[in-house]
């Protein structure tokens, strides 16, 4: 691909003159520049023609990857054993298990360049909690994270089992009101007490976090332990993600002539064409890169390449369901009609047919196949909705809303997740909301977030930012976190201050 140079100064020059962003970040923008620019397999002319109508969706990633997307190591082996790259010892006290955690984290890359799972932390931590200074430590200990990674795509997972370690990062992040890390509890309700569920609901309506994973359910999805990890993306532990790319249906679906085309012609041959792309960048990062080959990750056996798989992720699937149904002269509405809903579970169950009808080389975790992801969107997305979300200004009535997700979420193993915000007085019945979650988990619902309206961290589409510094932003004013820069965008182009407001 020949490199326009005048476009090339350009993006160059916006992001050494930008005031909006802090050194750091600017940095990690330019260095991905070049491999956005250049290609270094060769790609087919409809797969190019295909993302140039944003059909299809590259997700920023760069050309070439010479790491995994998303790294999920295993943290347990490195307590038990240490690392031998880092020279760090199995950690015998509270101080060295945190110690020990920040110090790896600075090794573990990912899309972001920043670790995006840090592991089951309270369990790591549980161990060491007689420490008399327990709560100094993990309080300062959450403090670093925030302020030593910037972006909320950096992820900690809690529960099942409540522990003493549990508890007091719950009570601290309420306290504390960070938007990094993001956090998601591994929620069964046969193991995870209600009481620790409820102190969990109360801190999300604070700061929006920790989540709600369906750990029934997402623990059947592999053989060995999975976390969560960046948004709510559910990835084997000491393994991961290779790469992820995206399919716009709404885009696509602009292009049908009716739903038959587009579920019979259009879909099929868009999901041949990003599956081979996907095949390729995997690929090159196993065969040609370093990553599988040098890095002590993968030479300490903190993952293993058979434990990643390849994401193919969709978005839009709100819009193009309404296309179709305008193209066919439907008033049926994707949420509110069943018909509407009928056809976006027909697209589904093809395009899960056409992605498992590719084998891939590697995917050894996944049975060779690759895993469909609903994708949060990205800051340039406008009137596209998320995965398979009902619009922002669409939302159906709260229980009605629940049933849907139960309808969709299942087919995502990768991850799914809808968000739920309510008003202040929701505080006092955290019960209430407990009882939608598990109501909602019953029904096939896979993954819930939700946060108060009154709260200054929100979730925008899979992680936390503060209204507070959306604000900043306006005036020009750099701000810490990255992820404030992307989630600005998206408040923009996808209204989230707009989204429905429950009451209980």
């Amino acid at each position: 691909m020949m490199l326009n140079i005048t476009d090339l100064k350009k993006e160059v020059e916006s992001v050494i003159t930008s005031s909006a962003l802090t050194h750091e970040q600017a940095m990690i923008r330019l260095s991905d520049i070049p491999l956005n620019r250049v290609e270094f397999f060769e790609t087919t002319k409809e797969f190019r023609e295909l993302c140039e109508a944003g059909c299809l969706c590259r997700m920023s990633e760069g050309n070439v990857t010479y790491q995994p997307r998303y790294i999920l190591p295993d943290y347990e082996k490195l307590f038990r054993e240490g690392c031998k790259f880092l020279r760090l010892d199995p950690p015998k006290t509270l101080f060295e298990a945190i110690q020990t955690l920040e110090i790896f984290y600075r090794h573990v890359p990912s899309v972001t360049h920043y670790p995006v799972y840090l592991g089951s932390v309270d369990k790591l931590l549980e161990p060491f909690m007689d420490d008399e200074h327990a709560y100094e430590l993990i309080r300062s200990f959450l403090i670093f994270l925030d302020r030593s990674i910037p972006d909320s795509y950096c992820h900690m997972n809690l529960g099942p089992e409540v522990t003493r370690a549990g508890e007091m990062i719950v009570e601290i992040e309420t306290e504390l009101k960070n938007a990094i890390p993001s956090i998601t509890l591994l929620y069964d309700p046969d193991i995870t007490p209600d009481d620790f569920a409820e102190k969990c609901v109360l801190c999300a309506l604070n700061c929006a976090k920790p989540s709600f994973a369906n750990h029934k359910e997402y623990k059947k999805l592999y053989d060995g332990p999975y976390g969560i990890a960046s948004c709510y993306n559910a990835l084997p532990v000491s393994g991961g993600a290779f790469t992820l790319s995206r399919i716009v249906l709404s885009r696509l679906a602009e292009r049908a002539k009716d739903s038959e085309h587009f579920i019979q012609n259009l879909l099929p041959h868009a999901a041949r064409e990003l599956c081979g792309y996907i095949e390729n960048k995997i690929e090159f990062l196993v065969e040609k890169s370093h990553f599988f080959k040098t890095n002590f990750l993968v030479q300490e056996g903190f993952v293993k390449v058979e434990n990643f798989t390849g994401m193919f992720g969709l978005v839009g699937m709100n819009e193009c369901v309404n296309l179709l149904m305008e193209k066919e002269g439907k008033e049926g509405r994707y949420g509110y009609s069943e018909e509407a809903d009928q056809l976006a579970m027909q697209i589904l169950e093809k395009l899960q047919a056409c992605v498992n009808e590719f084998d891939s080389k590697y995917c050894d975790c996944t049975d060779h196949h690759f895993s469909l992801h609903a994708q949060v969107g990205i800051d340039s997305d406008y009137e596209i909705s998320p995965g398979v979300r009902i619009a922002i200004g669409s939302e159906l009535p709260l229980h009605e809303h629940l049933q849907h997700c139960g309808k969709f979420h299942p087919y995502f193993k990768s991850g799914v997740g809808d968000i739920f915000p309510f008003d202040a007085t929701a505080e006092r019945n955290p019960d209430a909301i407990l009882d939608l979650i598990k109501g909602g988990f019953s029904q096939g619902m896979r993954y819930f977030s939700t946060y108060s309206s009154d709260c200054d961290v929100i979730r925008i589409t899979g992680y936390l930012v503060k209204k507070s510094d959306i604000a900043k932003l306006d005036e020009g004013i750099a701000v810490p976190q990255a992820n404030a820069t992307w989630g600005y965008y998206e408040v923009k182009n996808s209204k989230i201050y707009e989204r429905k407001v429950r009451s209980l």
